[in-house]
């Protein structure tokens, strides 16, 4: 049981980071390169202004919004490009697909770099060894870790609170070549409270919690002051023995010792324990950090 730092890359053919500094990012999306602003890239661009420009078929401009976290601004094309387009990520039998688009919050539809917890959850669900693995995904977004948790034969329940980005979550399962996930726009600590009151157990929990959030009925959501009640009752939907939790604590720069503390507290009986950053490299050797993340097992 150690803290490791992963470069999750294998299996993308599709992503790639080129380019990283002047906080901002250049990646490529399947067919398309994208630069957006990236508040941790605070050293130098290694690749020209005008080498980017000529890569990218897009940019993502900010506001004048002085908040270097704020994701407000505008989308600047410098190439045709497809309003919608596919990309593939593919992990032993596990092939996912899934639908990208500009939003106007400088998102795309995915987080790459979360590829390494797919496959990390396609394997935990493979070796629990029971007949119907059961999985929750909390703050689901568009449902990579609910496709590999389903490409692995689990029972899924998708738990997110913006109709949209569930919506968004079946077209990539649709694309995917999968079904029967069961999707729910809901307000995470709620639903959590509701399986706690029922008896449910979950052989799975997967969480990638924002900073701050709505629920669908303005419920607020602030991490650092939620995120321990919220551990406490995942903890009491965990089937004893069998079971396996992901938690991503990204949003708020968290050290992963926090993560480790937090389920340290509330799950007993880890017999496997990973924590770490997650991160990616770009074509001259810079590391982007992007996000803490800790992944358990009872078996």
């Amino acid at each position: 049981m150690k803290d490791f730092k992963l470069i999750p890359t294998l299996g993308w053919t599709d992503y790639e980071l080129i380019d990283t500094g002047g906080y901002e990012k250049l990646e490529r999306f399947g067919e398309f390169t994208i630069s957006r602003p990236e508040p941790q890239a605070c050293w130098n661009k290694s690749l020209s202004e005008t080498g980017w420009e000529k890569l990218a078929h897009a940019k993502f401009v900010k506001s004048t919004d002085k908040d270097m976290n704020s994701e407000k601004g505008q989308w600047v094309f410098l190439k045709k490009m497809k309003a919608q387009w596919f990309v593939n990520y593919q992990y032993k039998q596990m092939k996912l697909r899934f639908r990208l688009g500009l939003t106007s919050f400088k998102h795309l539809g995915l987080f790459p770099e979360q590829a390494d917890n797919w496959n990390y959850i396609f394997d935990a669900v493979s070796e629990l060894n029971v007949p119907q693995p059961k999985v929750l995904n909390l703050f689901a977004y568009t449902g990579g870790a609910s496709l590999a948790s389903k490409a692995a034969g689990a029972d899924v329940v998708h738990v997110d609170s913006v109709k949209q980005v569930v919506n968004w979550s079946h077209e990539n399962m649709e694309a995917s070549g999968l079904d029967g996930i069961r999707w729910l726009v809901e307000d995470a600590m709620k639903y959590v409270k509701r399986e706690v009151r029922r008896g449910n157990k979950y052989n799975g929990i997967i969480l990638d919690p924002p900073a701050y959030g709505r629920g669908p009925e303005g419920e607020k959501w602030v991490l650092e002051e939620q995120i321990n009640e919220l551990m406490q009752h995942c903890s009491d939907l965990l089937e004893p023995n069998k079971a396996f939790v992901v938690l991503n604590l990204y949003s708020m720069g968290f050290s992963a010792l926090v993560a480790n503390n937090l389920v340290n507290s509330f799950v007993p009986g880890i017999k496997q324990k990973e924590f770490g950053e997650l991160y990616f490299t770009d074509r001259a050797g810079n590391n982007l950090p992007l996000g803490t993340f800790l992944r358990v097992k009872t078996y």
